[in-house]
């Protein structure tokens, strides 16, 4: 479904992981190329050592790449996508004390290669990087997030003819 930034950051407000969660979007940037993402710590998502849990703060990077190139791609035209986090890997580097934020930035020319990629193969797996940092500025996480999105409507047949072609 194609959306307007405006209308993503309040469905991901209310969606139920997020908000149980304590997870804020107080930003999505005009054509998808970037999201700010606040994870209040309340009792909701605290562990023993009344530090934010690791899960929490996982789920709050998670869902975001896939979302913002799906949206991306569907602004530009290509409508029928499949878009998810094919592999991810967190570091906790210190406790979440506090509240924790992030992010994410997407430069155009990253969203054209991207598109571009995908319109000539059918698909792209693209891995980005997330820093998480706490009220103080502390670095407390680094997540890399393995994102794979397929064109649906990709004529797989285009890409068999360019290998006969390059066998000949």
């Amino acid at each position: 479904m194609k959306l307007s930034p405006i209308s993503l950051k309040w469905i991901l407000r209310s969606y139920p992981p997020f908000f149980f969660q304590r997870i804020w979007v107080k930003k999505i940037h005009e054509g998808f190329k970037g999201i700010d993402v606040k994870i209040y710590k309340s009792f909701l998502n605290i562990n023993a050592n009344k530090t934010l849990f690791g899960g929490s703060i996982f789920s709050s990077v998670d869902p975001i790449y896939p979302i913002l190139l799906d949206q991306a791609f569907k602004a530009k035209g290509m409508r029928n996508t499949v878009a998810w986090l094919k592999s991810a890997k967190i570091d906790y580097l210190k406790p979440g004390r506090t509240n924790l934020q992030f992010s994410i930035r997407l430069a155009e020319e990253e969203i054209d290669e991207a598109f571009e990629f995908i319109k000539e193969n059918g698909k792209i797996v693209k891995t980005f990087t997330t820093e998480i940092y706490d009220n103080n500025g502390i670095k407390c996480a680094v997540c890399q997030n393995e994102i794979y999105i397929r064109d649906l409507s990709f004529d797989v047949s285009k890409l068999r003819r360019r290998e006969i072609n390059k066998i000949i």
